[in-house]
C-alpha cells in the first residue's frame, strides 16, 4: 500500500507516519515550505491553498490512499482568526477533493479527517453519538469541519468518488502542542517541577465532558479505515467514553511530585462550549476491529513525561520560557 499524507509536520502526521511505515506501506507526505518533517519518509513541500500545486503531485506519487490532516484544528485559536480557519479547512479542502477528482488514477481513496466537534449542540439523551446524528457545531472550527464533511459527501455521491469521512474526538500524546488541554495541564506541571513557575496551574472550564484517545490509538484507526473502511461512510473514533476536564487535571496532578494550587483563568474560557460530547464508536468496531487500547492515565504520564525530558535542557528561574 502506498499512501500519501497531506499536512505531516503537525502533531498527528509524525505518529501516522510511524504506524503506516510499521504496518509495511510506503510512506510520502507534505508539509509547508516553512515546516519540516521529522520522521523519515518520501517528503514535499505544500501549501493546499495553491489547488494547482496538488494535482501535480497526485499524479506522480499516484497513491492508494490519500490522508488529508492538514487543517487548523484549535478551537481557541478558531476565535481568534475565523477567516484563516475557514480558508484552511475549507477551502484548502475542496482544493484537495478537486485535485483528488481530476487525478489520473481513479480509483485512490481520501480519507478526510474531521472532528467530534461537528455534533456541536446536542440534543438531550443523544449520546453516544451515532454518525447518523445531526450537526449542530457550537464554535467556528466546529463549523468548518462540518462543512468539510459535508463537501466530503456531496463529492462522493456526485462523482462516485472513494471517500472516508472521520470524526475524530479528541486525541492527545506526547508531543502535543500545549495549546490542547492535557498537554498544557502536563507542560504547566513541569515548569513548576523545574521551578520555571510558581506551584500554580492555570485552568479553564473544569465541568465540560469530553472523549479522549491516546494519538497512538488514533493512527491505527485511520490505517485500518484506509484500508477496510466502507467507501461513502462516515466513522466516529474515539474512546466511546467521556470524562471531565476535572479528572483530566486532577489525574495530571496525581502525578505531580510536589502540592499544586489551582487557579481559574478567565483567559482560558471558551466563548462557547458544549458541555458534553461522547461517541458511539460501534461503526469502526463493526468495520474494522478497531477500538482504543490504551488507557487514559498511560496517556496522561507518558505527556507528562515528554514535558519533563524537554524541559530538562532549560534553565531553572521562575518565569524561563523554552
Amino acid at each position: 500500500m502506498k499512501a500519501l499524507i497531506i499536512g505531516a509536520a503537525g502533531f498527528v502526521g509524525g505518529y501516522l507516519i510511524r504506524e503506516l511505515k510499521a504496518a509495511g506501506w510506503e510512506v510520502h507526505a507534505t508539509c509547508l515550505p516553512n515546516e519540516e518533517i521529522k520522521e523519515e519518509c518520501f517528503t514535499y513541500p505544500l501549501d493546499i491553498l495553491k489547488k494547482e500545486d496538488i494535482s501535480p503531485l497526485l499524479d506522480d506519487i499516484k497513491p492508494d490512499v490519500v490522508y488529508h490532516l492538514a487543517a487548523q484544528s484549535s478551537v481557541s485559536v478558531s476565535w481568534k482568526r475565523p477567516q484563516l480557519t475557514a480558508e484552511i479547512n475549507v477551502v484548502g479542502s475542496i482544493n484537495v477533493l478537486e485535485a483528488v477528482r481530476d487525478a489520473e488514477r481513479k480509483d485512490m481513496r481520501l480519507v478526510l479527517i474531521g472532528s467530534g466537534e461537528e455534533y456541536g449542540y446536542i440534543r438531550e439523551g443523544a449520546c453516544p453519538l451515532s454518525e447518523s446524528e445531526p450537526l449542530n457545531p457550537g464554535n467556528i472550527y466546529a463549523a468548518t469541519k462540518a462543512c468539510q464533511d459535508m463537501l466530503g459527501k456531496i463529492y462522493a455521491r456526485a462523482y462516485k468518488m472513494d471517500i472516508i469521512l472521520v470524526r475524530a474526538f479528541n486525541h492527545s500524546g506526547p508531543a502535543q502542542s500545549n495549546i490542547f488541554v492535557i498537554s498544557d495541564f502536563c507542560r504547566q506541571i513541569a515548569e513548576i517541577e523545574k521551578g520555571m513557575k510558581e506551584p500554580v496551574i492555570s485552568v479553564g472550564n473544569l465541568s465540560a465532558k469530553r472523549d479522549f484517545t491516546d494519538v497512538r490509538d488514533v493512527v491505527r484507526a485511520y490505517r485500518l479505515l484506509g484500508e477496510k473502511g466502507v467507501s461513502g461512510s462516515v466513522y466516529n473514533v474515539g474512546r466511546g467514553k467521556a470524562v471531565e476536564i476535572q479528572y483530566i487535571l486532577d489525574t495530571a496532578l496525581s502525578y505531580a511530585n510536589q502540592p499544586i494550587e489551582v487557579k481559574r483563568d478567565p483567559a482560558r474560557m471558551r466563548a462557547s462550549d458544549i458541555p458534553l460530547i461522547e461517541p458511539d464508536v460501534s461503526h469502526i468496531h463493526a468495520d474494522t476491529g478497531w477500538c482504543a487500547e490504551i488507557t487514559m492515565e498511560q496517556t496522561i504520564k507518558d505527556t507528562l513525561d515528554y514535558w519533563r525530558k524537554k524541559l530538562m535542557s532549560y534553565g531553572t528561574s521562575i518565569g524561563t520560557e523554552p
